[in-house]
């Protein structure tokens, strides 16, 4: 940090004096004035990371001194101190917002172990405020990947809720993102200097998931040996994220349905309600609406969770961000496995591009890694990628080949849309024009079916019945 600078303020020209010597000797920039008054001038006009303040001082006393730095936020520890040593003058100025009370006469080591202990809290400060900001700037919205239309109604959704309290219910299947989109709604909201805890509910076994949440109480059961505090207590007046929240047994739904009515709690072994004011993000990879269908989640719980949905689109749907993530990952992995490796040549990048990614962004980032590891060259050919992704290319590029091109030619823009309006409408047949079933039949959201649906005009049949 360089230099510290302290600021000394003492109506006695032989404390000022004293004071100064001692911590000149310590290497720091000192100023001293004779009042509260001088001492308030001189903060409004220069930084100090300490002030040593006198309580009995005309015109503007110590703890209007501190008061003065609490209310303009300042940047800078306050040690008051008095040779009218009491408890309730200590109280009122730890209150203020002191940081430490001394009484006269006192000795300059004392001094010097004072002002030591300031300087290292003022650094830790500054250390967490730093980590918080990088924080944010890692977690903020526009810097999870993706231009396509999809990924910019997404960045446009988190704009608009993240500044809320609202309950965000995030779906996509397995490897979109939904924890980063989740980070990105606590770090860009009014909560982002408090706590962010997550719980992937789907790997904690059942019987040790209600503690984890709510903590317990010492002899709660066999193995609790002392009390804990719970993820809810934790995230207190921050944000908690539910993950994989389809995964929670009929019990856990009701108590995490009370939480969010009643904004309390017990912990497992307790009787006393503890209050909780927590932002709740949850998600999951399953169609909630089928699981309430199905019995296995509670439909007032679901209707709790769902009052902001936002929809994470496959990396199958938004193929024209699969170079951008490529690049994006080559250079946040590259510098430290393969400086060397720059990028996919053509028709490695062509065959990303074609590739349905069942794992998503998770299995892309994992392909980029391995390929850094794997790859002599300056670029990733088409002999380096796994055989999965060769093989999933020509199966579905196969399956097309039957198509012949007319010596006339050809509409393409008319064809495909006639090709997909057959192969949508081939899927709700053999479903029954059941959707979800038929979303999954081709692979796709059960939202961008309805969508595609509507912009084919497709109707269900009307049922013909015999007299």
């Amino acid at each position: 940090m360089g230099t510290y600078s302290i600021l000394i303020a003492d109506d006695e020209a032989q404390n000022r004096d004293y004071l100064s010597e001692i911590l000149s000797e310590e290497q720091y920039a000192v100023t001293a004035v004779a009042n509260g008054k001088d001492a308030v001038a001189r903060l409004s006009q220069d930084p100090f990371h300490v002030v040593l303040t006198d309580l009995q001082m005309p015109e503007l006393d110590g703890l209007g001194v501190i008061r003065y730095l609490i209310e303009n936020r300042l940047n800078c520890i306050g040690i008051i101190y008095t040779g009218y040593g009491s408890v309730k003058t200590a109280v009122d100025a730890m209150k203020l917002g002191a940081f430490d009370y001394l009484t006269k006469p006192f000795k300059a080591d004392e001094i010097k172990v004072v002002v030591k202990k300031a300087l290292d809290h003022l650094a830790l400060q500054e250390e967490n405020t730093y980590l918080k900001q990088q924080l944010k700037a890692r977690y903020r919205f526009e810097n999870i990947i993706g231009t396509s239309d999809t990924m910019q109604k997404v960045f446009s959704l988190i704009d608009k809720v993240a500044s809320t309290d609202s309950t965000v219910l995030v779906l996509g299947e397995s490897g979109t993102g939904k924890e980063l989109v989740a980070r990105a709604l606590h770090y860009n909201s009014p909560r982002a200097q408090n706590p962010f805890v997550p719980v992937n509910c789907g790997a904690i076994p059942e019987e040790l998931l209600e503690s984890e949440l709510f903590g317990h109480e010492k002899g709660a059961f066999t193995g609790a040996f002392r009390a804990r505090i719970g993820r809810f207590e934790l995230a207190h007046t921050g944000s908690i994220f539910l993950d994989e929240v389809s995964e929670m047994s009929p019990n856990l739904q009701v108590k995490l349905l009370r939480v969010i009515q009643e904004r309390e709690f017990e912990r497992v072994g307790g009787i006393k309600p503890i209050r909780t004011d927590v932002r709740i993000i949850a998600a999951t990879n399953r169609n909630l609406e089928e699981e309430v269908e199905q019995g296995r989640f509670r439909e007032d719980l679901y209707y709790r969770l769902n009052v902001i949905p936002l929809n994470l689109p496959p990396l199958r749907e938004r193929d024209e961000d699969i170079p951008l993530l490529v690049k994006h990952f080559l250079a946040k992995y590259g510098k430290d496995k393969n400086p060397s490796l720059t990028g996919f040549g053509k028709k490695a990048m062509s065959l990303l591009m074609q590739y349905k990614w069942p794992g998503n962004v998770r299995e892309l980032e994992n392909l980029v890694e391995r390929m850094l590891i794997l790859c002599d060259g300056t670029e990733v050919e088409l002999g380096d990628l796994p055989d999965k992704i060769l093989a999933g290319c020509t199966q579905a590029s196969s399956s097309l080949s039957h198509i012949d091109l007319p010596e006339s030619g050809i509409d393409l823009s008319t064809a495909v849309s006639e090709f997909e309006r057959n192969i949508i409408i081939q899927a709700l047949n053999r479903s029954n024009w059941v959707k979800n079933r038929a979303a999954k039949l081709l692979n796709v959201n059960r939202t961008t079916l309805v969508e595609k649906i509507k912009k084919q005009k497709l109707q269900k049949p009307a049922e013909v019945k015999l007299g």
